[in-house]
């Protein structure tokens, strides 16, 4: 008997402190990077988008890998061409920790829509209003003052 998956996920993380670093003119080389990345990791990238200051990826990922370790690899990756490519002056760094939930296979358009739709939904709704409600959409119990790392000054 054969094994066969479609692992598909809808992962979701920001810039360190939520600064808006990715800008318009760097935007589609980063998702390209990024895209190519997971195809290293033996998955696909079905849609990107989001707004300077995070990314959703809609994509399929392998059975052989965890899905923390391509998370892991696709942030540190992505954050390394971007400092080293010179596409950024300062300095870049992904906020710890993400969001990946599991998307069923006749929910991907619709996912890919909401994705492709980013900067018009984010003129009315904060990436910490959007991103708090994804874990209550999908039964996850969480406490806000973990959700998101705070710039301390002094």
């Amino acid at each position: 008997m054969g094994s066969f998956t479609q692992l598909t996920y809808h992962v979701v993380f920001a810039t360190k402190y939520r600064k808006p670093a990715i800008t318009s003119t760097i935007q589609e080389r980063l998702y390209e990077y990024m895209g190519g990345t997971l195809r290293a990791k033996k998955g696909s990238l079905i849609e990107i988008g989001g707004v300077g200051d995070h990314v959703h990826l809609l994509a399929r990922l392998s059975p052989t890998n965890a899905v923390s370790d391509v998370i892991r690899i696709l942030k540190a990756n992505s954050a390394k061409w971007m400092k080293d490519g010179g596409h950024i002056t300062e300095r870049f760094e992904w906020q710890k920790g993400y969001g990946a939930f599991t998307v069923s296979y006749s929910q991907i358009e619709v996912v890919c829509s909401y994705i492709r739709r980013q900067e018009e939904h984010h003129r009315t709704r904060s990436f910490q209003e959007e991103y708090e409600e994804f874990p209550r959409r999908h039964g996850i119990e969480f406490r806000r003052e973990y959700l998101f790392e705070d710039e301390h000054h002094g």
